[in-house]
């Protein structure tokens, strides 16, 4: 398959993404880097986009076969195409259709499901489609995400994701009605200087007892400014996949 202008190179793997409304970002780079695997062998990426984070995690847990669901079509195809020239491309498919839909022969179950979710829960949809309608929660309400997850997560599975500041902390709590409860939460900032803008979860379908790993800080840049460079925690994260 030819590489276009818009790809971007990692280490093991290339993504291209010029049908894809969302590009490669750094949520979906910290999602993919920071998931705790344990020995998952079945992972369900739900909003796989590109088929970003899908790949990295296949790339990580060597095992795994990884379902990555889309409900574009055409984001679907590029995520297959890009899944296909990788080397991991006998471990992952893509299945184009609604997590609202999405149904496992036998009723598998998944060990950890991921997903980089909508996160607009408000305010006037713009007329222009592609990044905007991807943003927006009109496809898939966190609700929906809510159920779908209790729904295809297995009893010790673990479910992880990345939101915005506010709109995760209102998730943690919309997620307890959901019978999902906060294992771990990340927040991550921009600098140390400035305030968290992002948080990375980890959820459970049991509540956390007293042994579960303290909430952790990450910074993206080592300071602020235009020219700072990438702090190291996040160079260590992300070390097996940015090209050096």
């Amino acid at each position: 398959m030819s590489r276009n202008a818009a790809s971007f190179r990692f280490q093991q793997f290339t993504i291209d993404q010029d049908k894809c409304a969302m590009k490669v970002g750094t949520d979906g780079i910290l999602l993919g880097s920071w998931a705790p695997l344990l020995d998952s062998q079945q992972i369900l990426d739900i909003g796989a986009g590109t088929g970003l984070i899908g790949l990295m995690l296949a790339q990580r847990q060597a095992a795994a076969e990884v379902t990555m669901i889309e409900v574009d079509e055409e984001a679907a195809l590029q995520a297959k195409n890009n899944l296909e020239a990788s080397p991991f491309r006998d471990r992952i498919e893509v299945v184009c259709c609604p997590v609202q839909e999405f149904r496992t022969e036998g009723n598998q179950r998944f060990d950890l499901i991921v997903s980089n979710p909508p996160f607009f829960t408000g305010g006037v949809i713009s007329e222009q489609e592609g990044r905007a309608s991807v943003r927006h929660t009109v496809k898939l309400s966190h609700q929906d995400l809510l159920r779908s997850v209790q729904r295809l997560l297995t009893p010790e599975g673990s479910f992880c994701l990345v939101l915005p500041w506010l709109e995760g902390l209102r998730f943690m709590e919309l997620a307890k009605s959901y019978q999902l409860y906060t294992w771990q939460k990340i927040k991550v900032s921009p600098s140390p200087e400035k305030a968290p803008n992002r948080l990375l979860l980890l959820l459970r379908k049991t509540p956390p007892s007293g042994d579960v790993p303290a909430d952790g800080a990450l910074s993206i840049y080592a300071t602020d400014g235009a020219d700072a460079p990438r702090s190291d925690a996040y160079q260590e994260l992300t070390a097996d996949f940015f090209v050096k």
